[in-house]
């Protein structure tokens, strides 16, 4: 799920847009929901989003779309996984290892669902 980004410090909407296939307005809606979701504005008034702030936006999207939560259940596991990555850097290596592992068995699993 995760894209590839271009070598630059700050991102328009509009590359945000393509680089996360979101519309440009559930960006927009999503930094009403999303405290932790506050890019700057430039002079003339365009969001700049930094490669933490898409980063950020790639996990809204998988919480959102591939686990199903909803906008308060994707807040707060937001707010519990930022504790344990404060808490125990180790941890967080690990949870994301089994993390991936999960999503690779899920994956396989539909595949063979989708034989069926």
């Amino acid at each position: 799920m995760e894209a590839k980004l271009p070598d630059k410090q700050y991102f328009r909407i509009g590359e945000v847009a393509r680089l996360t296939a979101l519309k440009a307005s559930v960006l927009r809606f999503w930094e009403t929901e999303f405290k932790e979701l506050k890019p700057p504005k430039s002079r003339t008034g365009q969001r700049l989003y930094s490669k933490q702030d898409i980063e950020l936006l790639l996990e809204i999207k998988r919480l959102l779309y591939a686990e199903k939560l909803t906008i308060e259940g994707a807040r707060k596991r937001l707010k519990t996984s930022e504790r344990s990555h404060k808490a125990s850097p180790k941890a967080s290596n690990e949870t994301s290892d089994l993390l991936g592992l999960v999503k690779e068995v899920r994956q396989e699993l539909e595949a063979i669902r989708r034989m069926l």
